[in-house]
Parts: structure tokens; C-alpha cells; sequence
């Protein structure tokens, strides 16, 4: 009787592993200014807006004008007695405003490259984010986890000391046993999840030799509800797909304006200075038999728009017009399902969370406290008390995992859907719909991770 009491004036708890390292401690703040320095992604973003830049600029550049030497009528009996040799400057000049057009064309370029570098940027966040919050949970659920396995070591402990005071059958201690096993092997698996989502926060940042570090942050911090209404209206008026695929429409649009200014021909001239070894003939008697010596000349044409006046490229600018800017209704609507879906996740978890935190925790807390006190009073076994607090820890990592998904699905919500933080970044004329936010279960393709 005195084995049995052992336990009825304090619960046996033995030292947690020091499986999570207590400091350094990292803060959100801290993963996020770190991503912005050392991410790859994004210092392709800013690459693409040069690159833009330097494409603009060349396309405003007027053509060169050919410089050359020309030789005609050379006689190679007499080569001092008909030739004439010079030289000349050729240039072509543009009309239509075909140069302003091109620029503006590409000017639309550098606004989608700039348009990516920003989507981009919020990829990262919104990702180092949702792997914040994965990790943060995975660090809840490894303590849990721990002290689940060491109520059931302590559960096999008090029924050996049960079963040989006769309290106990043997069924029930190979039953607690094999209790234990399995918590002990879900702790491993909690612990590897762990490890696993560092490592992923860890590459996500740019730094994937950064020691494993406790994370701050409650989960359980109030979250301040979200308003379907104005995130749908956000998303549909700022998003960063729906600027790059507005821009995409007015890039179109200059793409089709320059196509039309091909059909008006370009100015063509040539000019130079040439000296005739030719003679004058007799006609006037004052300069017969001199040399007609320098002569100027000078040619000017146009391209006659007879057989091409670009109608095929103006066919095929107004056919990519109308791509873009069904491609836009299209977004609009794509934008709509996946906000759709979205918020139905933010809204299960957020249910989720408020049941379990005003109504599944509380009885659980309720029932392992009454059988604790029945112990006390000897009205109630020792395992009953173990396993009312097992069911309490169950619930309890129920509880996080709700927490967590509700972190993340306000993220993406937050973050107008973008996922994809290490992904190849887009280039200007590229849709960035498949930069879309995905779960870190869709992206491992775990379906145990909080």
C-alpha cells in the first residue's frame, strides 16, 4: 500500500531531453532579415530588372550609318582615265516612331521585372513564414511528445510496482509496456519531423549551415480574424499576379502599336565626295580635255510598302493582345478559387482552434485533474491518472497542430497566395500563378506534420 501511495503527493516527472538547444533563441524578424540578405532568388530578381533596363535602352538606340569607299568605271587598260573613286556615309532613319515604340515596349518589360522582384520578395516572407510556423510547431510538438513518452515509462514503472504488490495483471503491464514503446517512437518521429523543418527553414533562408535553434514565439498569441470581403478585394486589386498580368495587357498593347508603325517605310539616304578621272569632252571649248575631278552625290529612298506592310506581325500582336487580356480575366477568376479555398482552410483551423481552446483542452485538463484528485483520495488507480494525462498531451498536440495551420493559412492569406520561396523566379512576359502558396505538407508530401 505504501508503493501505491508513493505517487499521491506529487507527480513523478523526470528531467526533459535536451532535444530542442534552450539558446540561441531566433526570432521571426530575425529568419526574415536573413532571407531578404542571403536568399538566391532574390538577387535574381534585381539581375532581371537590370537586364531589363539594359534591353530598354538598347532598343532606343538609333541605327549606325555605314561609312565606305566605292569604285566605279575602272578600266584596267587606262586606270587613270575613267575611274572615279570616293567616299560615302549611308544611314537609315526610322519613321513612325519606331524607336519610341520599342522602348515603350520594353520599358513594359522592366515593369513586369520589377513586378516579379516584388512577388518575389513576399515568396520568400510569405515561405520562411510558413516554415517559421511549421518549425515552431514541430518544436511544441517534440516537447509534447517527450513528455508523453515519459508519462508512459512512468506508467510501465508504477504497474511493475503494482503487479507485485498484486494490484496489477500481467496483461496490463505488457499493455503499458507496449504504450510506451509507441510514445517513444512517436517522440522520434516528432524529433526527425524537427529536424527536418530546420532544415527547410534553414535553406529557405540562404543559410543551410545554420545550427538548430529554439524559435520564439507563442502560437497561441491572440490572431486578429480576418475579413474575407477586403482580403478578396486586396488580392484582386494588389496582388502582384494581377499587376504582372496587367502589365502584361499594356506590354501587348505597345507590342501591337509597334507592329503597326512597321508598315510606314524607313528614310533612306547616302551621300559622298568622289573624284572623276574622266575628261570633259570638247562641247565647252574653255574646259575640254581637264579632268572633271571631286563630284558630290547624294541618294535618297524610301521602302515602298507594296507586297509587306507587316500584316501577319499585326495579326499576330492583336491575336497576343487578346491572349493577355483573357489571361487576365482568367487570373481574376483563378485568384477567386484559390482565395476560395484558401479561407475555407483559414476558417476550418480557426473553428478547430476555438473548439479545442474553449471546449476539448479545458475537459481534458477537467478529467485529469478530477482522477488526480479520486488518486489522492484513494478512490482511483495510478494509471488512470497516467492515462487521463496522456489523453490531456493527445489533445494537446491536436491543439497545436490547429494552431499551426491557422498561423499558415493566415500567412497565405496575408501574402496574396504566393508561395515558392526557392523556386525558379519568373522572367517579364511569364504569369506567376505557379508561384502559388503551398502547405509544407504539399510540398514534402507529409501528411504528419503539424
Amino acid at each position: 500500500m505504501d508503493q501505491m501511495r508513493q505517487p499521491q503527493d506529487q507527480e513523478i516527472k523526470r528531467p526533459r531531453r535536451e532535444v530542442i538547444p534552450a539558446i540561441p533563441i531566433l526570432r521571426l524578424e530575425d529568419l526574415e532579415g536573413m532571407a531578404m540578405q542571403r536568399n538566391p532568388t532574390l538577387a535574381q530578381a534585381e539581375a532581371s530588372i537590370s537586364a531589363a533596363e539594359g534591353r530598354r535602352r538598347q532598343a532606343g538606340m538609333f541605327p549606325n550609318p555605314i561609312a565606305g569607299y566605292f569604285l566605279e568605271e575602272f578600266v584596267f587598260r587606262s586606270p587613270g582615265e575613267t575611274a572615279e573613286q570616293g567616299v560615302f556615309i549611308e544611314q537609315t532613319i526610322p519613321l513612325g516612331g519606331k524607336l519610341s515604340k520599342a522602348r515603350r515596349v520594353f520599358a513594359r518589360e522592366k515593369d513586369q521585372a520589377v513586378i516579379l522582384a516584388e512577388a518575389q520578395r513576399l515568396r520568400v516572407t510569405n515561405s520562411v513564414r510558413v516554415l517559421y510556423y511549421e518549425t515552431l510547431g514541430a518544436q511544441r510538438l517534440v516537447e509534447l511528445r517527450d513528455d508523453l513518452s515519459q508519462l508512459a515509462r512512468e506508467a510501465v514503472d508504477i504497474t511493475k510496482e503494482l503487479y507485485n504488490v498484486g494490484q496489477a495483471d500481467r496483461p496490463d503491464q505488457l499493455e503499458i509496456e507496449i504504450e510506451a514503446e509507441r510514445s517513444e517512437i512517436d517522440f522520434l518521429r516528432a524529433q526527425n519531423d524537427w529536424h527536418r523543418s530546420w532544415r527547410a527553414l534553414a535553406a529557405m533562408v540562404g543559410n543551410p549551415t545554420l545550427a538548430p535553434a529554439r524559435l520564439a514565439g507563442n502560437p497561441e498569441e491572440q490572431l486578429a480574424p480576418l475579413n474575407d470581403v477586403q482580403l478578396l478585394d486586396t488580392l484582386l486589386n494588389q496582388s502582384p499576379e494581377m499587376k504582372l498580368a496587367q502589365a502584361g495587357v499594356e506590354r501587348s498593347r505597345t507590342v501591337l502599336s509597334r507592329a503597326r508603325a512597321e508598315r510606314i517605310p524607313d528614310l533612306f539616304f547616302r551621300g559622298g565626295l568622289g573624284y572623276n578621272y574622266e575628261r570633259f569632252e570638247p562641247v565647252v571649248p574653255s574646259i575640254a580635255g581637264r579632268r572633271k575631278g571631286v563630284e558630290g552625290r547624294l541618294e535618297v529612298g524610301v521602302t515602298l510598302p507594296i507586297f509587306n506592310r507587316n500584316q501577319g506581325g499585326i495579326a499576330a500582336a492583336e491575336a497576343e493582345l487578346a491572349i493577355a487580356e483573357g489571361d487576365l480575366q482568367r487570373l481574376q477568376l483563378a485568384l477567386r478559387s484559390r482565395f476560395a479555398s484558401g479561407f475555407r482552410e483559414y476558417r476550418n483551423a480557426q473553428q478547430m482552434v476555438e473548439r479545442y481552446r474553449t471546449q476539448v483542452v479545458p475537459r481534458a485538463r477537467q478529467a485529469y485533474e478530477m482522477y488526480l484528485s479520486s488518486f489522492r483520495q484513494m478512490a482511483a488507480a495510478y494509471p488512470q491518472v497516467l492515462i487521463a494525462q496522456r489523453t490531456l498531451f493527445q489533445v494537446e498536440v491536436e491543439y497545436a497542430r490547429a494552431l499551426i495551420q491557422l498561423r499558415q493559412s493566415a500567412v497565405g492569406l496575408r501574402g496574396f497566395l504566393l508561395g515558392g520561396g526557392l523556386d525558379v523566379t519568373g522572367r517579364p512576359g511569364e504569369s506567376t500563378e505557379g508561384f502559388k502558396l503551398r502547405s509544407p505538407n504539399e510540398a514534402t508530401g507529409d501528411s504528419d506534420n503539424p
